[in-house]
């Protein structure tokens, strides 16, 4: 009757400390991924899940720490729960071994999935937003518009290459031929 915490951070700039805090208490043993939640392969949480066996416990800080989707994780709910393994959530103080802890569980799946679905809306009202009022998204640029028409001109001349200039600027060919591009339109 082993506990085993699952932690996933999505990237690897983040980290795991505040779950492993709250983790190491309820656990035997706590595994770390770094990795997005919507990623296909999630390889320590499959080979968290194969390892399992009847009577074990996979235990996770917040629900959205495991599992993609509502379906996602009342899938693998039912799935541990026919292998005999408990689950539960930390900062929820669910436990799906009682049929109390399994209604609250799917309640608060969907309600995990439709916050998940309300962020990623919110981001892209305000990324619309942004734009609408002018503002430039992403990187800024590498080159000045009066770099980019210097580099044209001297490309029309014949004096230099696309890479010759490239390297003048220090940025890759292909960078300045997207940016030339990108003006010229």
């Amino acid at each position: 009757m082993t506990k085993i915490g699952y932690l996933r951070v999505s990237t690897v700039e983040q980290k795991p400390d505040r779950q492993i805090d709250g983790l190491k208490e309820h656990c035997d043993e706590l595994r770390v991924e770094r990795i997005s939640a919507t990623a296909r392969m999630r390889p320590v949480f499959d080979a968290l899940l194969a390892e399992l066996r009847p009577h074990d416990t996979l235990v996770v800080w917040d629900l959205d720490r495991a599992f993609r989707s509502t379906i996602d994780a009342l899938v693998h709910s039912e799935m541990l729960r026919d292998r005999g393994i408990e689950f539960q959530i930390v900062t929820l103080g669910v436990d799906t071994s009682t049929a109390d802890g399994r209604l609250i569980y799917t309640v608060l799946a969907a309600f995990a999935e439709h916050e998940r679905n309300r962020l990623s809306e919110r981001t892209k009202e305000g990324l619309r937003a942004a734009r609408r009022r002018g503002v430039r998204l992403g990187r800024p640029p590498v080159l000045t518009n009066s770099q980019i028409d210097s580099a044209l001109a001297e490309l029309k001349s014949n004096r230099s290459t696309i890479k010759e200039l490239a390297a003048e600027y220090n940025i890759h060919p292909w960078t300045l031929s997207r940016a030339i591009r990108r003006n010229s339109q």
